[in-house]
């Protein structure tokens, strides 16, 4: 998730790392704050891989600023990583969402609507936080009132995944035609 918003953040417009730290937080902070002991090296591995450049300019004192810029190369990892995610990027709810932030950026209609199609399958397999052997426990089942809840909105938020999905997938595949 880190990488990914590093990438797609500085696909937008290059910045310095603060600031990008403050970005990557806005959109999964609350969830998992990011440290400069995660970005930095994060930064670092993705200069050396030739994903980004840093050069300075004058800061608002008398430090200069470090601005991160995305190369040919690190546009090319943005796309590849947008078009073909990890598998945890479509079932882990917070990387998708991650994912989902950057995946207006893929030029073509029907690289966006396999991705959400992956997403979709992946609903439409059954599942649960608890099972019974094999079997996915259902919320009317479950007599723990916390256990309920979580497999209640749980259902309520796949639902409204699962339209959302099959919605925006008509509407990329018309446009796509």
């Amino acid at each position: 998730m880190l990488t990914l918003s590093i990438l797609g953040f500085l696909y937008e417009q290059p910045t310095h790392a603060y600031e990008l730290k403050r970005k990557i937080s806005g959109l999964s902070g609350h969830i998992r704050p990011v440290s400069d002991g995660a970005l930095y090296p994060a930064i670092t591995r993705l200069e050396k891989a030739g994903h980004l450049t840093r050069h300075q300019e004058p800061g608002s004192g008398a430090t200069p600023r470090q601005v991160l810029s995305l190369t040919p190369a690190g546009e090319k990892e943005l796309m590849r990583r947008l078009a073909e995610p990890a598998e945890v990027e479509i079932t882990d709810r917070n990387s998708f969402l991650t994912l989902l932030a950057f995946l207006g950026f893929l030029p073509d209609p029907a690289d966006q609507v396999r991705v959400l199609r992956r997403r979709l399958e992946f609903y439409e397999e059954p599942a649960s936080y608890f099972y019974d052997g094999d079997r996915p426990i259902r919320a009317v089942e479950m007599t723990d009132r916390f256990r309920k809840a979580m497999l209640t909105l749980a259902a309520t938020t796949k639902k409204a995944d699962m339209e959302w999905l099959r919605t925006t997938i008509k509407d990329l595949s018309d446009t796509a035609d």
